[in-house]
């Protein structure tokens, strides 16, 4: 039976949690650069390409994490599963902040 700590030495699961904070560091980044400003209708920009990218692509990061070991670990699986969806959580409310 592994712990919660060695568990979190697997890629797919800190993968997830980095992917977050990158995204995170990109809209903090984008802000400290250019402000709080309304992009044009025709297109979002890169920087919201590479945060769809990011975000998107968790999924399939946090969906391969489970099927590896939720059948192994429920107890820990589900405790990083808790954290990845809390950080990725954080992320879509600071984003939703800054479209107020």
């Amino acid at each position: 039976m592994t712990t919660t700590k060695s568990l979190m030495k697997t890629p797919s699961a800190w993968l997830p949690l980095l992917m977050s904070f990158a995204a995170l560091l990109l809209i903090v980044g984008s802000v400290a650069l250019n402000g709080v400003t309304q992009p044009p209708p025709e297109d979002e920009g890169t920087v919201a390409h590479i945060f769809q990218i990011l975000m998107g692509s968790q999924i399939f990061v946090l969906t391969y994490f489970a099927a590896r070991w939720l059948p192994l670990n429920p107890k820990q699986g589900l405790k990083i599963i808790a954290a990845q969806v809390f950080c990725a959580a954080c992320v879509f409310a600071v984003l939703r902040l800054l479209e107020l």
